[in-house]
């Protein structure tokens, strides 16, 4: 797996996997399903406060899933919450596990930031297992945190610091 940013050249391929993923979905994510709204999408990704990854596999370049850190803050917090989704035809096969780890690193890294957030429907077992898997930890619940697929919906709030990425690390060398 490898991770590159979003390019305009991207579009037909990434509304095609927008369409046959809308299922798995469902009211779980807002995606970019038009044309205007991935170049509003690839817009925002060149402000200071946003980046976004592809996560692509390495084999045959297919956009397996996508990763975006957004409201990144600078400052005393050096945060950002994190959003992602996968396409269908390869969700469940530990891709969206490596890249989050790569976008981790990147973040972490080459970012200098101190502390992601993912915030997550309760019912979305899948994307509560991936954070889990990658050193996430529960730290909260929001009531009515994100209006998506026009209802406010109910969140837990997942995080992960470089420290706790830095002790993962450490348990798995020994």
């Amino acid at each position: 797996m490898y991770l590159r940013a979003p390019r305009a050249r991207d579009r037909d391929e990434f509304m095609a996997a927008l369409k046959c993923s809308r299922a798995l979905h469902s009211s779980w994510v807002t995606t970019r399903a038009t044309p205007e709204q991935f170049a509003t999408y690839l817009k925002r990704l060149r402000r200071d406060d946003h980046a976004g990854f592809l996560v692509c596999r390495r084999e045959d370049d297919a956009i397996v899933g996508v990763i975006n850190l957004n409201a990144i803050v600078r400052g005393l917090f050096h945060s950002a919450y994190l959003g992602y989704y996968a396409f269908a035809p390869h969700a469940g096969k530990g891709y969206m596990t490596q890249g989050l780890q790569l976008v981790m690193r990147h973040a972490f890294v080459k970012m200098k930031l101190h502390r992601l957030e993912a915030n997550i429907q309760p019912g979305n077992t899948a994307s509560i297992a991936l954070v889990r898997r990658c050193g996430f930890r529960l730290e909260g619940y929001s009531p009515r945190y994100l209006k998506i697929a026009g209802k406010w919906r109910d969140h837990e709030r997942w995080a992960v610091t470089v420290e706790d990425c830095r002790a993962i690390r450490g348990r798995r060398r020994q």
